[in-house]
């Protein structure tokens, strides 16, 4: 947590405050604006003891201390939730405006390394770690040892605003543009299935559409699969969704269906064939991503060069295999 403290001195420097003072000043700390914020933004205690990791009843507390000390009622109370005041509303977006300024002091102070070392706050897909990433890791370890990597998985973009994260390793035909990034490769998709389906690789898509399919759940937030499918006529032959490719490519491996995975992630399983070439409408980018206020960080840019030269040498296998070549 941040520890401002917001007040006015009311004795000469170096002598402690009177008491008098002691006795009638009000001051906010920034703890105070912030459980006024997490109040606001969430509607109701409950919330906002979630959001601060701390009980319903120190959220309670603390609000109840903070309109003593002020004098003033800074929320509404309903059965609905927790309304804030006009005089609340001032406080909670006072609040966001020091929120963003620490936020914003934190990224530039970041980019102060003189070396690489440090923490990285990295966030990327299961399917990325598993197939790609993990060994970039650990030889990336090997070359920056001072440099820890604390890795977060997700289908979600955390908020590199908010430094959810420091950077973000993620597929995207459109990244955020918000952020800086530098383009990594394209990985390409392909279809597949189990062996026990007895299908032959080369088989045409009309051919495939009586076959059950494993689709991407709306979480995965796979746009481009679902516009596919629908445009072929398989989102009816659809018999279960999951919201990661780790997910898929197990269903595929079960026997569950057909689906569409990348082909790293694919390769590998000789219990799975892949049915068609890379499908050029199911193609996209990896990023490698990050605020603009880190982007004078060693430690950072050592993290994007590496992987830069890593993932480009592997281009060919993540381009996927033309069937018959």
């Amino acid at each position: 947590m941040r520890e401002w403290t917001l007040q006015k001195r009311t004795s000469k420097p170096g002598q402690p405050p009177s008491s008098s003072a002691s006795k009638t000043r009000n001051q906010l700390a920034w703890n105070d604006f912030e459980i006024v914020l997490a109040i606001a933004n969430a509607g109701s205690l409950s919330g906002a003891s979630r959001a601060l990791g701390v009980s319903h009843a120190t959220v309670f507390r603390r609000l109840g201390d903070i309109e003593r000390r002020l004098g003033v009622a800074l929320f509404e109370r309903s059965r609905t939730g927790y309304q804030p005041t006009l005089a609340g509303e001032e406080l909670a977006e006072t609040a966001r405006i020091m929120d963003q300024a620490a936020l914003a002091a934190e990224r530039k102070v970041a980019g102060r390394d003189l070396k690489p070392s440090g923490e990285i706050w990295v966030t990327t897909t299961d399917s990325l770690l598993m197939g790609l990433l993990a060994p970039l890791f650990t030889q990336f370890r090997h070359i920056y040892p001072d440099i820890l990597l604390d890795v977060a998985i997700s289908n979600q973009l955390f908020n590199l605003t908010r430094r959810e994260a420091d950077v973000a390793v993620r597929p995207s035909n459109r990244p955020p543009e918000n952020l800086i990034g530098r383009p990594l490769t394209t990985i390409r998709q392909a279809v597949y299935a189990h062996r026990s389906f007895g299908l032959a690789p080369g088989a045409s898509i009309e051919s495939l559409g009586g076959q059950p399919w494993i689709g991407a759940g709306p979480r995965l937030k796979d746009s481009e699969v679902d516009q596919w499918m629908d445009t072929n006529g398989l989102k009816s032959a659809c018999v279960y969704r999951v919201d990661t490719l780790v997910g898929i490519l197990s269903a595929i491996r079960s026997s569950m269906g057909l689906g569409i995975l990348p082909c790293y992630l694919a390769e590998g399983y000789p219990d799975i064939v892949q049915l068609t070439d890379p499908i050029p409408e199911l193609d996209y980018g990896l990023w490698f991503l990050m605020h603009p206020d880190l982007r004078g960080v060693v430690r950072i840019h050592a993290l994007m060069d590496f992987l830069t030269d890593a993932i480009r040498k592997q281009e060919q296998r993540l381009a996927g295999p033309l069937l018959g070549s």
